[in-house]
């Protein structure tokens, strides 16, 4: 940013001081981005101002209610303002500024006005005129020159961000949810789009870009920049949907700055309200708020999930309370087909949506459902503590639906957590960055990634991985062990027995537990048959008991004892013992005989695999791929500390009991 900018934005920062003391500092941005909105807008119109209300009054003679039609009178602005007041008339009359500026942000056209409406600058403008600093402020917006003359659409738009980042900064409470470190995006938007350099050259080259989570749009300026700077003449056509009001109106009101069109953002929630609905994009990034939880339109997002692959969500639904994969899903849906070109996604995800949820769940179908459509181009981890309001690690997923050649059929892992420097002053929990020189170095591991990961000799070979999109495939299978049951009544079985449902309505319920009491401490049967000779003896006096109350008494007798007695089904076949029932996950090409041969049955050779219980899973165990074993420290190390410890206690008691 140049020092032009930094001073009209720290011109602009100067009106904090008069709020000093009315407002918190993590609420100035609420007054001082929609100022600068609005004292912007005011320079853009200023030009066509006449001719605009001339328009108007011809339309009135004429009987037209359409206003939009005086969009032809602002010379191809896509928004105009009817009142007769400008900015600094309306701030000329010191006893009324608050009314006049309600006035003035009401004729505007509704898609200027909205703006306003979501910064909720009605409200503010109440709150200012309360604290007697209406004047004040608006003045001091008055004195400043925003006109594209004197700044233009591309210094405005610095301008803006600038403001946005230092409010983002001191805001600490709710930076991470809507606002991405500077940094992060540029690693992101250099691996997104840096295979495509070459193409993004292209003389009158045009690409759409998608940010489902928007927040202030911060991705998407970085987007554009990126394209623009490898080809000044690219035209790039931004969209966006936020679900916070102020953070859309800050996105919004940036683009409306920078001469965009603005109408391309949308306010809602991306689940349920998909406000780009039946469109296609070049490149969709995004970083959605970790964990989110999609309760609030379960219904909708469900009744989607119903249609299948006609809608977004066809693949399966994540838990409840992380909607991570749901957004994935919905930039997924909104890839061009390869045969229009294709798209590229990246989105920033914590650790949860690698391998949360166990096979067949639907996180694990979600991911199986990309990983099989070979759209996974890689997995970059991130340092820890690189966002605001968390220290938690952190990934880009990176994905596309056209490989080329030699990326199909490969997924990358590349490590770049140790790619960070430490920041001189902490902002909430982000106490590191990504310097400059390690994104340059990291955008061209990436570009490099498949022959480094050949390279033995390279340096930095240990940082990438590649695999196929089956090796993070396995079948979960359920290994069964054989009941082996011992017959005794013990203290636990009358319990058991004394709050058994059979029990409770059987007539002959305190003689059977009187008769079964007796047998407490008697050696235990290991065969079947000759437990039941002792318990029918013992209940002679009772009879025929009913079934149920039978079925009781043997669960409560019977006890898993490995030396006890083989049980079999009719067929004579092992019954499997419920608490020796285990799982493994087995790679989805091994052989599950040759699997339990070699771990299992050395160890349990009576085990056998229930294949009716066999699920397919999918995760992706991006740290255990990158487990470096830490040899313990000798023993002799760790007695010599202790008794260096030892003697250090003994002295300093000493000194307290002289």
């Amino acid at each position: 940013m140049s020092s032009t900018h930094t001073k009209l934005a720290g011109f602009i920062w100067s009106v904090a001081d008069l709020l000093r003391g009315d407002y918190k500092q993590s609420e100035y941005g609420k007054v001082i981005l929609p100022f600068t909105v609005l004292r912007r807008l005011d320079c853009v119109l200023a030009p066509t101002k006449a001719a605009v209300l001339e328009r108007k009054a011809k339309l009135a003679e004429q009987g037209v209610q359409n206003l939009d039609m005086l969009r032809r009178a602002t010379g191809g602005l896509s928004f105009y303002n009817t009142s007769k007041l400008d900015f600094q008339a309306a701030v000329r009359d010191q006893d009324n500024v608050a009314n006049n500026l309600k006035s003035y942000v009401g004729a505007f056209s509704e898609n200027a006005r909205e703006i306003f409406d979501a910064y909720d600058f009605t409200a503010q403008l109440g709150r200012l005129d309360g604290a007697g600093l209406t004047y004040q402020v608006a003045a001091k917006f008055a004195e400043i020159d925003l006109s594209p003359e004197a700044v233009d659409n591309h210094q405005m738009g610095y301008v803006f961000e600038e403001l946005i980042r230092r409010f983002s900064e001191i805001s600490n409470e709710t930076a991470g949810e809507h606002f991405t470190p500077r940094e992060v995006i540029k690693l992101m938007v250099n691996l997104l789009l840096a295979p495509d350099e070459q193409e993004l050259t292209t003389p009158g080259v045009v690409k759409t870009v998608l940010d489902p989570a928007c927040g202030t749009g911060g991705m998407l300026t970085a987007a554009e920049e990126f394209i623009l700077q490898h080809n000044p003449h690219a035209k790039v056509v931004p969209h966006g949907q936020e679900l916070n009001a102020e953070s859309y109106a800050i996105c919004k009101s940036d683009m409306m700055i920078k001469g965009e069109n603005a109408a391309n953002i949308k306010l809602g929630n991306s689940f349920s309200q998909d406000k780009h609905y039946g469109k296609a994009f070049d490149y969709l990034l995004a970083n959605p708020p970790f964990g989110v939880e999609w309760k609030k339109v379960k219904s909708d997002v469900e009744n989607e999930a119903k249609i299948g692959f006609a809608g977004r969500f066809g693949a399966g639904l994540p838990r409840i309370n992380d909607g991570s994969l749901l957004f994935l899903q919905h930039m997924i849906h909104h890839m061009k087909k390869p045969e229009q070109g294709g798209s590229r996604i990246a989105i920033v995800f914590n650790g949860s949506p690698l391998f949360t949820g166990a096979a067949e769940s639907g996180e694990s179908k979600i991911r199986q459902w990309i990983l099989e459509n070979d759209w996974l181009e890689a997995i970059v981890a991130l340092p820890d503590q690189l966002f605001y309001n968390t220290g938690i690690s952190t990934y880009f997923w990176i994905l596309t639906n056209r490989k080329d050649e030699a990326h199909r059929g490969k997924v990358i892992l590349l490590d770049a957590r140790e790619n960070w420097a430490k920041m001189r002053k902490s902002l909430g929990d982000k106490r590191k960055l990504i310097p400059d020189e390690d994104i340059a170095k990291l955008s061209d591991l990436y570009a490099e990634a498949l022959t480094v990961a050949q390279d033995p000799e390279h340096p930095m070979h240990e940082k990438v991985k590649v695999f196929a999109p089956r090796d993070f495939g396995y079948r979960r299978i359920t290994v069964e062990r054989p009941l082996r049951l011992r017959f005794e009544v013990t203290e636990e079985a009358l319990a058991e027995l004394e709050i058994a449902k059979p029990l409770a309505k059987y007539e002959g319920r305190e003689k059977l537990l009187d008769a079964l009491r007796g047998l407490v401490g008697k050696p235990a049967a290991l065969r079947k048959v000759d437990f039941a000779k002792l318990l029918r003896e013992t209940l002679v006096p009772l009879g025929k008991l009913p079934a149920p109350v039978d079925k009781a008494i043997w669960a409560a007798v019977s006890v898993s004892d490995p030396e006890g007695e083989l049980q079999t089904d009719a067929k004579g076949n092992p019954l499997p013992d419920p608490d020796l029932r285990d799982n493994e996950n087995v790679p989805l090409d091994e052989d599950i005989d040759e699997y339990m041969a070699r771990e299992v049955l050395p160890h349990v050779p009576d085990a056998w695999v229930d294949h009716s219980k066999t699920k397919v899973g999918y995760e992706i165990p991006f740290t255990r791929h990158f487990y470096k074993y830490t040899p313990p420290r000798p023993l002799e190390e760790i007695d010599a500390e202790l008794k260096d410890l030892e003697s250090q206690i003994q002295r300093l008691l000493r000194e307290v009991t002289q």
